[in-house]
């Protein structure tokens, strides 16, 4: 296409004149030149942004390159994190660490410039919001940025002020073990389940919160001795609620000891009410599956 545009500006040229081939005559034929090439180039540029987007996003075409590409980013995903598990910083720890920082990056920007092909309804004037701008805020983009934070943002350990800011910059690459999870077709599946249940989620964990609110508030009153700060409380009602109870704090009195049996029975069917809901979501959910 674009020899064909080049020939057709040049017998334009030449049909012209000696005298009449003026610098506003090549000014008219760069005119002429320029739609086409932007054109092509357009065209060009959608057909390298589509490659790309079928190299990091799971499509119905299989690809050898895809599935190598994935298992780099699984690979350095883990390898990321194994630094998490030792108090001492090795050179070979910085170095994967910062390649593996790279690869991440590369993804992040692979993924951004093909934002319109994953947002499709959003292309050509479907919608007016603009799919580069709503790629940054959905879960699996922040997840992508914080698990790259760490490793770009230089941060000194030593200074005191910034010792507890360098611990949480290095605690955020445990995101990066959430970026496994578009690579995984039962966590796909698990991520459709809940938001097709989020419904009746959300009631469940607003029924929760009153439970520990109402129990707090109870128990604080009831024995304000044992429970010197209505944090107390909240932290008791919570672990009441998942049926744990570590010991540190507990009612003493036969009144306080009653209000946390009540709470006991009443956390076992909250805390069971989730599972029913997920369960019977996934068991939808696989069926469509099979009937598809």
């Amino acid at each position: 296409m674009l020899v064909e545009v080049f020939a057709s500006v040049e017998v334009s040229l030449h049909e012209t004149s000696g005298g009449d081939r003026e610098p506003r005559t090549i000014y008219r034929g760069c005119l002429q030149l320029r739609q086409p090439l932007f054109t092509y180039f357009r065209e060009l540029d959608v057909s390298m942004r589509r490659k790309i987007y079928e190299l990091v996003r799971r499509t119905d075409k299989k690809s050898r390159a895809r599935t190598i590409y994935n298992g780099i980013i699984i690979f350095a995903v883990f390898v990321s994190v194994i630094p998490l598990a030792f108090k001492e910083d090795y050179l070979l720890f910085e170095v994967a660490d910062k390649i593996a920082a790279l690869f991440f990056l590369t993804d992040y920007i692979f993924r951004f410039i093909t934002a319109d092909f994953k947002y499709a309804e959003y292309r050509n004037g479907g919608k007016k919001r603009n799919p580069f701008l709503r790629f940054p805020f959905s879960p699996m983009a922040i997840i992508d940025l914080l698990s790259i934070l760490p490793s770009i943002v230089p941060l000194n350990s030593a200074d005191k002020s910034l010792r507890m800011i360098t611990r949480l910059m290095r605690a955020l690459r445990v995101f990066r073990i959430f970026k496994v999870a578009r690579y995984s077709k039962n966590i796909e599946l698990l991520v459709r389940v809940l938001k097709r249940s989020k419904d009746a989620l959300l009631a469940v964990v607003a029924l929760a919160l009153a439970y520990i609110l109402i129990s707090a508030l109870v128990i604080y009153n009831v024995e304000p001795e044992t429970f010197s700060t209505f944090f107390d409380a909240i932290y008791w009602a919570t672990v009441s609620l998942t049926t744990m109870g570590y010991g540190d704090i507990y009612p003493v009195t036969n009144i306080g000891r009653t209000v946390t049996m009540v709470s006991a029975m009443f956390g076992i069917a909250v805390v069971a009410l989730p599972a029913g809901i997920i369960t019977a979501e996934y068991m939808n959910e696989l069926l469509e599956e099979k009937r598809q």
